[in-house]
């Protein structure tokens, strides 16, 4: 995978990630300025740029107040930032599953407010039936997010220049 640039909205708001080269068209069409960027150059035979990590639109864009979200388990994940909401670990992407709070066995559907994120561990500890009735307690309620770039959080927390730009 090649590097990425992340996209702020004329507030700063953390949109999407787009690649260097599309950055780069982005500033030469001054539709964006340069936020952070990297010590390496970019060299064309009349040209030399820094190598952009963070870009700005220079016109805000309008996001749509209710989104309909797909509750994907990539998305429950990013969600829950990684994190078991059962026992608070963060094991890492391999070790997690999604974990119906109300199992479907039991009437549950896969929903933002019937899915979490939960360690295996903890998973199987559960089972088939509800918190309560495992004596589990849930960290968070689980609810749909409101926020667009919700996805993007656990990926600006991985990179140092970005993790600034992450809301929440």
């Amino acid at each position: 995978m090649g590097q990425r640039v992340l996209v702020l909205n004329a507030s700063y708001e953390p949109l999407q990630l787009i690649s260097v080269r599309r950055a780069v068209v982005l500033l030469l069409q001054e539709k964006a300025e340069l936020v952070e960027a990297a010590a390496a150059q970019l060299r064309a035979r009349a040209l030399s740029l820094t190598v952009p990590l963070v870009i700005r639109l220079l016109r805000y864009i309008r996001l749509p107040r209710r989104l309909k979200l797909p509750c994907s388990r990539r998305s429950v994940f990013a969600r829950d930032r990684e994190v078991c909401q059962y026992c608070g670990t963060q094991p890492g992407r391999a070790q997690l599953t999604m974990d119906h709070v109300v199992p479907r066995s039991q009437g549950g559907t896969t929903c933002w407010e019937n899915v979490v994120t939960a360690c295996r561990d903890c998973n199987h500890r559960k089972g088939g039936r509800t918190p309560e009735q495992a004596s589990m307690l849930l960290l968070t309620t689980p609810r749909q997010p409101q926020y667009l770039g919700f996805e993007l959080l656990g990926e600006l927390e991985r990179h140092d220049v970005w993790r600034k730009y992450a809301l929440g």
